[in-house]
């Protein structure tokens, strides 16, 4: 059971926050050295290659770490990747005693971090704000155990289900509010999926723009775009933008079409084709093997209902307006075949609620997927 978060706590999962979507396929973490109950180090994870939170936490205190504490959102590793481990670099410091979040989901480090920690005298703690780190590393904790990333589904819909008007009419359904947070999670994403339909109505940039701006790191999601016969046009926005286009499509590719979405800046991605489509599991199965930890699926009706039909949704970030639009040819969020009966249905598991302006935003892990993956 999670423990009541104190402040150095707090300020580690807040180190961590900062860093979602810039370390995969290595989970964010923060970390704190505190001494005399002061903070003497402060750290987070680095992108892949680089220092882990503890390690940069530690090169921040130096000497002064010796017999200090540290409050760290993940148990430290203790196996060699990309670097060495971080049990080393503590014990090297004379760290004292270490509070640990919540264990390592990754099974060759899982318990086995603690354990050499307590072996070499170091008190550890587990527990503090479990919670909120193993919300922090979910991506991660499905990646390291499948192969694969966390998939969302995310819509903007009226009250009735609707993405947009029988004429096609779809922004904007929801209010600014909204359409800014939409901006914050993506900032922390690794991956945007839309299917060509959307992009060839709504001509997005998709990207991530917080505040009105582009993240000053400059790092954006990947953008991929389900394009069985490549049918969007080399002028479209989203490839003229910050960042890399991944186009999923059948093979064989029609070959002029291929040669200018290439020359536009498009990476090209043949895969298997599923009832005349792109198989979406092969899809979401090749971003894992990138090391690709969260993505969201943000349209339109047909890809959602897809995915949902696949079994491939964990989670759901819905916005929902408080408007009625109607209309039996007005597109439903969410398309495919669905479920014959209610029992059936994909239900979230303990659903949060969020005001943003007018509009309620429901999000949330799928039933049977929250103890799996979070």
């Amino acid at each position: 059971m999670s423990r009541p978060v104190g402040p150095f706590m707090a300020e580690a999962l807040a180190l961590a926050q900062r860093v979602r979507g810039r370390t995969s396929p290595n989970p964010a973490v923060g970390a704190v050295v505190v001494a005399d109950g002061t903070v003497i180090g402060r750290g987070a994870t680095q992108p892949p290659g680089s220092h882990h939170a503890e390690v940069v936490a530690l090169q921040q205190a130096g000497p002064r770490a010796r017999g200090a504490t540290l409050y760290v959102t993940l148990e430290p590793c203790c196996i060699f990747g990309r670097t060495p481990p971080c049990t080393d670099a503590i014990l090297a410091a004379g760290i004292a005693e270490v509070h640990a979040a919540t264990l390592d989901p990754n099974p060759q480090v899982h318990g086995q971090g603690v354990a050499v920690l307590e072996a070499h005298g170091v008190r550890v703690l587990l527990g503090e704000g479990e919670v909120e780190a193993r919300a922090l590393i979910r991506g991660f904790h499905k990646w390291v155990r499948t192969g694969q990333p966390l998939v969302i589904a995310k819509f903007a819909a009226s009250l009735d289900g609707r993405i947009a008007t029988r004429s096609g009419e779809s922004q904007w359904i929801t209010g600014a509010a909204a359409r800014e947070h939409v901006h914050w999670v993506r900032d922390q994403l690794d991956a945007l999926i839309i299917g060509v339909g959307t992009a060839l109505a709504d001509d997005p940039q998709l990207t991530a723009r917080p505040g009105g701006h582009y993240p000053a790191d400059g790092r954006q999601p990947l953008r991929v775009v389900v394009d069985s016969q490549l049918r969007l046009s080399p002028h479209a926005r989203l490839l003229s933008q910050p960042g890399r286009t991944l186009i999923a499509h059948l093979d064989p590719a029609p070959a002029e079409r291929a040669v200018a979405l290439a020359a536009a800046g498009a990476e090209l991605l043949a895969l298997p084709a599923q009832d005349r489509h792109v198989d979406l599991a092969a899809l979401i199965t090749e971003l894992g093997r990138r090391g690709l930890l969260e993505v969201q699926i943000e349209g339109g009706s047909r890809l959602l209902g897809a995915a949902f039909d696949a079994g491939l949704v964990d989670a759901v970030n819905a916005y929902l307006a408080p408007i009625i639009i109607g209309g039996e040819d007005a597109l439903p969020a969410v398309g495919g075949q669905g479920v014959a009966r209610i029992a059936a249905a994909w239900r979230i598991a303990h659903p949060r609620l969020e005001q943003l302006g007018s509009d309620i935003l429901i999000t949330g892990m799928l039933v049977g997927r929250e103890e799996s993956n979070v």
